[in-house]
């Protein structure tokens, strides 16, 4: 009996010293596969679609949509990225322009007049005698070394461009073969968990779910929220639509406020200006179009099916950000989902 137990005892260290060896082995390469995993789960029953009318020649339909999944997200996205750099330089050349000529300072006046801001602003600067400080020098020492903190890195920018690009190479050879072959991946993995059939169904049911709710009601309306806020700055005349529409998109996942911290400054900044109309088109469009989009596709998408609190969904994916980088907006909701979902099944196994 005790050389059985030496036995297994052996054979689960090697196991484990097994799975760390493969995880080692495929570490560089987890978030390529996870992103593929992402892109394959939301696009796949356009496969199946497509591999019917292709007459269930996988190869073939695999290769098509593999190509048409590059299409739809690389070119965008090219064109974006180059759009993007030309209005942050741009912008920073405005902005430092306007420092040396004082329009900034000009446009801190005219703050200063509206009675509200100057109170809050006389709030805030109460504690320090802000008469002896040199305001524009500041502003335009520290864009200085902006720019020679982005020339510095600039050879880490390009590794960081060409690990991006390799990435990406590896993200598209997975999802080729997870259209092919994922159906057969997917059901070996659900064999292999050592749980009864109505849980594993359980646990992967509510993955897709969360998955299908993180990318149609997350990034989906982010991006839209996104392009309607860039559209209508480019529409009104207002510089960088792109830089401030990504803006928008990347704070419309804070549920308090979002896209309103870009656009309501704009609004006031346009009324400053004395622009009264685009200032009040600006602010209908934020109220009635921008911030609806929210409230009316988000039950749409979502609705009840990630079985998830809001709260812990929004924790989940700040948490998942900070632990992760980017690829956290996804894997945080599901590792909290799959935690759920196995504290619901042992809760009512218990029962």
């Amino acid at each position: 009996m005790k050389r059985e137990h030496i036995f297994l005892a052996f054979i689960l260290f090697f196991a484990l010293v097994l799975l760390y060896l493969f995880y080692r082995i495929l570490s560089p390469f987890l978030e390529p596969i996870f992103w593929a995993i992402i892109i394959a789960t939301v696009c796949y029953p356009f496969y199946r679609k497509l591999n019917r009318f292709m007459k269930q020649k996988r190869g073939l339909s695999a290769m098509i949509m593999t190509f048409g999944v590059t299409l739809v997200l690389l070119l965008p996205f090219t064109l974006f990225v180059v759009t993007l750099a030309n209005e942050v330089v741009a912008g920073y050349h405005s902005v430092e322009e306007m420092i040396k000529t004082g329009r900034l300072q000009a446009y801190f006046d005219q703050l200063r007049a509206v009675p509200i801001l100057d109170r809050i602003f006389n709030k805030l600067a109460s504690p320090i005698d802000l008469s002896q400080i040199d305001v524009q020098t500041i502003l335009l020492k520290n864009i200085q070394q902006v720019s020679t903190f982005f020339f510095n890195q600039s050879s880490a920018i390009l590794k960081g461009l060409s690990s991006f690009v390799i990435g990406f190479l590896f993200a598209l050879l997975s999802l080729y073969y997870l259209f092919k072959d994922g159906h057969r991946l997917f059901e070996t993995l659900k064999e292999a968990l050592p749980v009864r059939p109505r849980e594993r169904d359980l646990i992967f049911d509510r993955l897709q779910e969360m998955i299908m709710a993180t990318i149609y009601g997350g990034v989906l309306i982010a991006l839209i929220q996104g392009f309607l806020g860039g559209l209508s700055f480019w529409v009104l005349g207002i510089p960088s639509p792109v830089l401030w529409g990504t803006a928008m998109a990347l704070l419309s996942f804070i549920p308090f406020g979002g896209t309103a911290f870009i656009w309501v400054p704009a609004a006031i900044l346009l009324f400053l200006q004395g622009e009264f109309l685009k200032g009040a088109v600006l602010l209908a469009i934020g109220v009635f179009i921008i911030s609806m989009v929210d409230n009316l596709l988000r039950p749409l998408f979502v609705g009840s099916r990630t079985h998830i609190h809001p709260l812990l969904l929004l924790f989940a994916a700040l948490g998942g950000i900070q632990a992760f980088g980017l690829i956290g907006l996804v894997a945080g909701p599901l590792i909290s989902v799959v935690c759920v979902t196995l504290i619901e099944i042992y809760t009512k196994g218990i029962k």
